[in-house]
């Protein structure tokens, strides 16, 4: 959720920790700083609460000499957000300084030791726990940093990304990882380091991915060195990860989650090139080329999920149902993790997460492949933890979100399911060829569509004028379109922060229907498919208790248009590809309604892009 950067070699360090740290600013934060060694030795950390642009204001007139430093973004988890609890963490006697993402669990422990050994601390944080820990480890044994962090992560129980430097070693970063991302850039006489290659691609496209339970040992006079707790020495893989600056700026869009939403039709473009032929219309997915069996043979399939991510699982719910006529289990990652459930060596787990760092995810990720089950990721983020700790997946391939609240994601994420579940019903044989030519037909024509549905954009901006006002909000929807109503639900949630609730449209009359009065708005999807007549009998009971009803139709519908308050018509497709078609204007309503209510729209209070803490 924080962010990481560091940099060691010839330039000075501060100008491009900074400019890491803007590019950081999407996963939510509120507070930075930076430490640097300058070249008369000293150790300085400068931190503020606030914003980057805060912390630059706040560098004015300090001494910025060094050309190596490292640089931290936090969203609090031990201690308010404030100066005193910002990062980087000085030890007691200044000597080091740390910055870390993640949580320390047993903290508590840990500096009752320290305080008994005559230490006492500035901070209400875990991670300054962590730097005194490293300090007194490489007093009392009298031994080099490495050892020292080596020593002091085995006493560690948690979560962590650090980095570390140290005034007597101006040459060296040492960096550790255990369930938070962490990447080192590796450019000519230099070194760069991050929480995201997304922060520092402007400097280098060879990357190494530090793996769990490993530290790097950043020289700007040695090649790199990655080695255990235990000190063996790790391969040293390096990636190339090819991203466009311009896929990080936002282009013209006075947002990034703007751009991102007209972004989709070519995010899909992206998504579907190479995977389905344009003259067969056969959808080929090598991670089920690769594992037939297992997906022939499955008994059942569970996706492990949070927030968007597990509402486009409800849809792939529906998706692998109906093409492929296995039995699909949706569970949130957080909680699945929790309750001992029952994995059988012929499930198939399916981890979805837009970054591939969700901290839940990839827990139950390892409990799937403890119990021995096949796991396969659906994430965005290539050569990220999820990627790597599964057994097969596939990328979505819609780039860089920088949005905290997702879309692009969201379309990609179910476009993959839709062709997941036809790869695997043809395997099958449980699909007719009349329907998967249909079905793959229109996964083909979706950037043309959603082209046409952005059209509704001025639309939606005017309705959402209207809307501001409002303090609570329902979502209805049936079928592959309740969880449809939930994410509209979800987004208007995250960035305008009014309070809305998605529901199964039938679900009304059980209970709900008591909130319905002329204050609460009613966002009903009510396009074509088996349940429409029903949807419309349910967008009935709403007006006749005075509820203002704002559908989502299809062209031309005239049956709801008469209910109906407001209509945002959308063009019509195969019924189980709507999800895509309809998210849309939920995206941009959610959207100008919190541009309407002066919300920070891409960067909401309290949210992160990338959850890497429970």
């Amino acid at each position: 959720m924080c962010g990481i950067v560091g940099y060691v070699g010839g330039r000075d360090a501060c100008p491009i920790l900074l400019k890491g740290l803007h590019r950081l600013e999407y996963r939510g934060y509120d507070s930075a700083g930076v430490a640097l060694v300058g070249a008369d030795g000293a150790l300085n950390v400068y931190k503020c609460k606030g914003k980057v642009t805060d912390l630059e204001h706040f560098l004015e007139g300090k001494d910025l000499c060094g050309s190596i430093g490292i640089a931290h973004t936090r969203w609090a988890t031990h201690g308010v957000p404030n100066d005193v609890n910002a990062h980087p963490h000085y030890s007691e006697s200044e000597s080091i300084a740390l910055i870390h993402n993640g949580i320390i669990e047993n903290y508590r422990v840990l500096k009752d030791a320290l305080i008994e050994n005559g230490y006492t601390f500035r901070s209400s944080t875990d991670s300054e726990v962590l730097v005194n820990l490293i300090e007194y480890v490489r007093r009392t044994n009298d031994c080099s940093l490495l050892e020292a962090v080596q020593q002091a992560l085995k006493q560690v129980v948690g979560a962590y990304a650090i980095a570390i430097i140290e005034k007597s070693n101006p040459d060296e970063i040492i960096a550790a990882r255990q369930s938070s991302p962490m990447v080192v850039g590796l450019g000519k006489d230099e070194y760069f380091l991050s929480s995201d290659a997304a922060s520092i691609i402007e400097y280098t496209e060879d990357f190494v991915y530090v793996n769990d339970g490993e530290i790097a040992v950043i020289n700007r006079h040695k090649p790199l060195k990655v080695v255990t707790l235990d000190n063996h020495e790790s391969h040293v893989d390096i990636k190339k990860l090819q991203l466009s600056i311009s896929q990080l700026e936002k282009g013209g869009y006075p947002h990034f989650m703007l751009k991102e939403i007209y972004e989709q039709p070519g995010t899909l473009i992206d998504c579907i090139r190479g995977r389905i032929n344009a003259d067969t219309y056969e959808v080929k997915l090598s991670g089920v080329i690769d594992n037939r069996s297992k997906f022939v043979d499955a008994r059942r399939i569970i996706f492990v999920a949070c927030g968007t991510s597990w509402h486009a699982s409800l849809i792939g719910e529906h998706l692998i149902e109906s093409i492929c006529r296995i039995p699909v289990e949706v569970e949130y990652a957080s909680e699945f993790r929790y309750r001992n459930p029952i994995i059988r060596k012929d499930d198939i787990v399916i981890a979805v997460s837009q970054s591939g760092e969700t901290a839940d995810t990839l827990a139950a990720v390892e409990l799937a492949r403890k119990a021995g089950a096949f796991v396969f990721g659906i994430c965005n983020v290539v050569g990220s933890s999820i990627a790597r700790a599964t057994d097969s997946g596939a990328y979505i391939h819609v780039g860089p979100e920088i949005g905290v609240a997702s879309t692009k994601a969201f379309t990609g994420q179910v476009t993959v399911m839709a062709m997941l579940a036809l790869a695997v019903g043809r395997e099958k044989g449980t699909v007719s060829e009349d329907y998967y030519r249909e079905v793959s037909k229109a996964l083909l024509e979706l950037p043309a569509t959603l082209t046409e549905v952005l059209e509704v954009g001025g639309q939606v901006k005017d309705l959402a004028k209207i809307f501001t006002y409002a303090h609570n909000f329902i979502y209805l929807g049936r079928g592959y379109n309740y969880p449809t109503a939930l994410e509209g639900a979800l987004k208007l949630k995250e960035i305008s922060y009014i309070h809305a609730e998605g529901y199964p449209a039938a679900e009304m009359k059980h209970g709900p229907i008591a909130l319905i009065d002329a204050e609460m708005p009613t966002v009903a999807i009510a396009t074509p498919d088996h349940t429409y007549e029903k949807t419309a009998s349910n967008i009935e009971e709403i007006k006749a208790r005075g509820g203002k009803i704002i559908a989502v139709t299809a062209r031309g519908d005239e049956h709801v248009r008469k209910s109906a308050d407001y209509c945002i018509e959308v063009p019509v497709i195969t019924e189980c590809l709507m999800p895509i078609v309809v998210s849309i204007p939920l995206q941009l309503l959610a959207y100008y309604i919190a541009v309407y209510k002066g919300r920070n729209v891409d960067q909401p209070r309290n949210l992160a892009k990338s959850v890497t803490v429970e």
